[in-house]
């Protein structure tokens, strides 16, 4: 609100509301009910804000960890719909049953914003404390909601626009609310649209977490929608029991609640056991084969499958049943190759990309599930972090993997030049040209993916050109007067802030938001935890078989800070491999700028946990100790990491824990307590006196 005299109209509006049954007809019935149980029954009074309370660490931490199954299913679907949604003025947000928001997604501008109305993680945004708002309202309303600015009860929000929609747990239990609020009134209806279907794709990942030893039926009463978020989903015990139905597939086998089916036999949903479906799926490579309903003799087609196994990751098959045990080794392959298709599939052939490092790992499991709906995705990373092999690594696992991988580098060609490799031309086109003529990269990646390589160096008017060719799925080569219907997947990729470009002016927003379907960030050298794994991956695929790194040489490797990140690392690694003469490689054949440290301070690396230890001196400073006999089977790889940087600067100043204190710019006792925390003994080395000299 702006002004008192908005803030008093606003309440006038509200109590004309509560106490006009005329006007509460007339008005947005969910938030005219809201309004009134506000006032009415939680004893709300507009006029008189007072900030939604906020849990201690403590009471957070048990929500969240009571939450932990919804915020597991949660995090991916909040991820890729406020990438989605591609705007820096809204927040994606998770508030569990009784509206405590448990996680939260945002940039950090206007995370802070919203976060000075009380809008952030543990705060409680229940009707009760914080008025008519999209998650308190839904949580009471038990459907999908928008509140619109003005229809807020408290006059503190009326500047935000909130769309949300229930959760629900296979037994039919509300158990949070997936919310998108915003500053901007155009957003409503799309958001709410996006919300709802994030909100199915979540239940079905409760379902799947929960039951991930069950078998799984998809169905749907047209075999065009069997997998996807209309079909209903069944997770079935081996035995023909129904352990949980999603609510598409309670609406569409006409029961009422979850009571009415779970824990009855698959036979009577429809007219044909677990094991003739499970047989007649396989035998038809997981192609929609047809059931009829046991009610009303309704037609479906549907598909089943049995989970994995844990531990070797091959689909189990049920063999209680003759057919089954009939089943081929050729429709075994074929099955087989199916589960390859499946986003588990493809993040196998993704392995090479990441081998230990969360940030990496979470990026390439969003990229796998967007790249199979031909979303347009921007990568964003350092140069030498290797965008164009993880572009295409995403083209191996796309619909398009059969067409060709056309990568250009928008930065490294000629202005005059750029237009021409793009769009292509005639014969005759321009002087120079070539007698026949040239496809264009855009042409040569039909069918296939087009990844632009350094977007943001790409120049204003040919951005317009690009944008049509996006919007049009047609290109017109130089000099010709037809055009040609293109269809490819579209990867970008810049090491430049593209949403500051269009900012400033220097890149077209309309063909920014066309770009962005989704971000991918790829981390830095220095910050990824599986630093020494992806370098002896890269030793591996170097040689046949490359000598082993020193203790000095590992130790110098993981302590340079890689400015030209994965590109640098591999030429550092062909050299020492082309000078070895020995049995292993040392620092003597590694270039000096990397054995003789450049990397970042103490104080940042262990302020970032999975950054790599301490630099190594010219004189190869002694690998951390790690002979101790301290049980650290319950770390993690970053707290491992962070214990032998801990152990290095220990070492590096004879175990004087106030030095150390003195470098990382903390306090002793709080040295101390990450001593514990990562099971660092004072009795471990050097001499007690020295401690606390």
């Amino acid at each position: 609100m702006s002004s008192l005299a908005d803030i008093n109209t606003h309440v006038r509006e509200v109590l004309n509301i509560v106490n006009n049954p005329l006007a509460a007809r007339a008005a947005n019935d969910s938030v005219a009910q809201s309004w009134i149980r506000c006032l009415n029954e939680f004893r709300l009074d507009p006029a008189r804000f007072v900030m939604p309370p906020v849990l201690t660490q403590q009471e957070l931490a048990d929500r969240r960890e009571a939450a932990g199954d919804l915020i597991a299913c949660s995090k991916l679907e909040m991820t890729t719909l406020y990438q989605q949604l591609a705007d820096p003025e809204l927040a994606v947000v998770l508030v569990d049953a009784d509206g405590v928001i448990v996680h939260q997604v945002s940039s950090v501008p206007f995370g802070e914003a919203v976060a000075a109305d009380g809008l952030r993680v543990g705060a409680l945004w229940s009707e009760r404390e914080a008025g008519t708002n999209g998650m308190g309202t839904c949580l009471i309303e038990r459907d999908c909601i928008a509140v619109c600015q003005h229809e807020h009860f408290y006059p503190r929000y009326t500047s935000l626009t909130c769309s949300a929609a229930p959760i629900f747990d296979d037994r039919g239990t509300i158990v949070g609310v997936l919310d998108v609020t915003s500053r901007s009134k155009l957003l409503q209806q799309h958001s709410l649209v996006l919300v709802g279907m994030s909100r199915q794709m979540i239940e079905n990942r409760l379902i799947d977490a929960r039951y991930r030893h069950a078998n799984m039926i998809h169905f749907h009463s047209r075999p065009e929608f069997v997998g996807t978020l209309h079909a209903g989903k069944l997770a079935v015990s081996d035995d023909g029991v129904v352990l949980a139905a999603s609510r598409s597939a309670l609406f569409q086998l006409d029961f009422r609640s979850p009571t009415e089916l779970c824990g009855k036999r698959i036979e009577e949903a429809f007219n044909a056991s677990l094991e003739d479906m499970i047989a007649r799926s396989i035998r038809g490579s997981f192609h929609p084969v047809t059931v009829y309903s046991a009610k009303a003799n309704s037609r479906f087609f549907l598909t089943a499958q049995t989970p994995r196994d844990a531990r070797t990751g091959v689909t189990r098959i049920l063999l209680n049943d003759p057919v089954s045990r009939e089943v081929s080794g050729a429709a075994r392959a074929k099955a087989s190759k199916k589960d390859a298709r499946e986003p588990t599939g493809h993040l196998d052939k993704l392995s090479h990309l990441e081998f230990g490092d969360p940030r990496m790992a979470s990026q390439i499991q969003l990229a796998a599930r967007v790249i199979q709906r031909k979303i347009p995705i921007i990568l964003r990373g350092q140069t030498g972090t290797g965008k164009e092999v993880f572009a295409n690594a995403l083209h191996s696992i796309s619909p398009n993997c059969d067409g060709t991988f056309v990568a250009v580098n928008c930065a490294s060609l000629p202005e005059n030049l750029i237009e021409s490799e793009l769009f292509g031309y005639r014969a005759g086109a321009f002087t120079g040209a070539q007698r026949e003529g040239r496809r264009g990269k855009i042409v040569q990646s039909n069918g296939g993916t087009l990844f632009l390589d350094e977007i943001g160096d790409m120049p204003m008017a040919l951005q317009a050109r690009l944008l049509r060719v996006i919007e049009e799925h047609e290109v017109t080569p130089l000099g010709a007067e037809t055009t040609v219907k293109v269809d490819f997947q579209l990867i970008s990729a810049s090491h430049r802030n593209l949403s500051e470009l269009v900012q400033t002016g220097a890149f077209r927003e309309d063909l920014y938001y066309r770009l962005n379907g989704i971000e991918i960030n790829l981390p830095p050298l220095r910050e990824r935890a599986d630093a020494l794994a992806l370098i002896n991956h890269i030793l591996e695929s170097e040689a046949e078989d490359p000598p082993p790194l020193s203790a000095e040489a590992r130790h110098a490797l993981l302590s340079y800070a890689w400015p030209g990140n994965i590109r640098q690392l591999r030429h550092v690694l062909q050299m020492a491999i082309a000078l070895c003469d020995g049995p292993e490689i040392k620092c003597s054949h590694l270039p000096a700028e990397v054995v003789n440290g450049g990397g970042t301070p103490a104080t940042a690396r262990l302020a970032s946990p999975s950054a790599a230890p301490a630099p190594a001196t010219a004189s190869a400073a002694p690998e951390p100790h790690l002979t101790d006999d301290a049980d650290t089977s319950a770390l993690n790889a970053i707290q491992v990491r962070e214990r032998e940087t801990v152990l290095s600067l220990l070492d590096e100043h004879r175990w004087n824990v106030s030095n150390v204190a003195k470098v990382l710019g903390i306090s002793r006792n709080t040295l101390y307590r990450k001593m514990h925390r990562l099971h660092i003994r004072l009795s471990h080395d050097g001499p007690s006196s020295t401690h606390d000299a």
